[in-house]
């Protein structure tokens, strides 16, 4: 079974959950799982960018980036969260291999809009590296960092980098590791289990906004990238991955 988990930033920001969540991820690969794990890190960048006098601006959720912020992009997204995480993995005995999306030019990206600086939207994605990489055994951890054939770095929504790695890699399931429960409705209660359709409506009546409207965009968008399920589940479960690779009722699940 093929599988990608996108985790949010926030559940790397803190040793204990980052180490939990790596030990559960070697695990599930030591079982067979072939898997590949995309990352985000924007709040651990919003610190960064504060710590050194330079302003956070969004543009639609979109952090606006200028060629400090992309540098700052580069150093943590790519090089501190990246490298933590990697040496959690490690450490919790998996055999993982810290990537970008500049890779192999394993995600190609394009400006988005002039307003948002070099924040990159996904133009095509080759998954060959990441299939070489895991048939081999090897846990491929891509940080959402995008470059074109020109030299071109660009800042991509962690979430979209995930739908172009999911598929890229082929993957059947995709899973949103957050920092919420999952979706919920009107009157706030979790969804287990909706369709597109629903997601949808969900959306034009304003009830899924800001983050979980990104994630359930990106879910629509890996369903009809060929994803055959895609789960939004609480990354700060304990057991959440292995409850997920079962099939259990953990999250909000959504299918085509």
């Amino acid at each position: 079974m093929r599988v990608l988990i996108k985790v949010g930033g926030t559940l790397l920001d803190e040793a204990a959950t980052r180490e939990r969540i790596s030990a559960e991820l070697a695990r599930a690969v030591r079982g067979g799982a072939r898997m590949v794990v995309v990352h985000g890190g924007g709040r651990q960048m919003t610190r960064y960018l504060a710590e050194r006098g330079i302003e956070s601006r969004f543009v639609n959720g979109l952090r606006v980036t200028t060629p400090e912020v992309l540098d700052a992009v580069l150093k943590v997204f790519a090089g501190t969260v990246n490298r933590q995480f990697v040496a959690a993995l490690n450490a919790a005995g998996a055999r993982a291999v810290g990537l970008s999306g500049i890779d192999a030019l394993l995600v190609e990206a394009e400006p988005l809009a002039e307003e948002l600086g070099a924040v990159g939207r996904v133009v095509s994605s080759d998954g060959r590296l990441l299939e070489t990489l895991a048939e081999a055994g090897y846990l491929p951890v891509v940080a959402c960092v995008a470059g074109d054939r020109r030299g071109n770095l660009y800042n991509v929504n962690a979430d979209q980098m995930a739908v172009a790695c999911a598929a890229g890699f082929r993957a059947e399931r995709l899973f949103f590791l957050t920092d919420v429960e999952g979706v919920r409705d009107a009157a706030g209660r979790p969804l287990r289990r909706l369709d597109w359709a629903g997601a949808e409506r969900l959306i034009r009546e304003g009830i899924a906004t800001g983050g979980m409207q990104a994630k359930l965009d990106a879910a629509g968008e890996a369903l009809r990238r060929g994803v055959g399920e895609v789960v939004i589940a609480p990354g700060a479960e304990p057991g959440v991955i292995a409850r997920l690779l079962a099939g259990e009722p953990v999250g909000s699940r959504l299918v085509a």
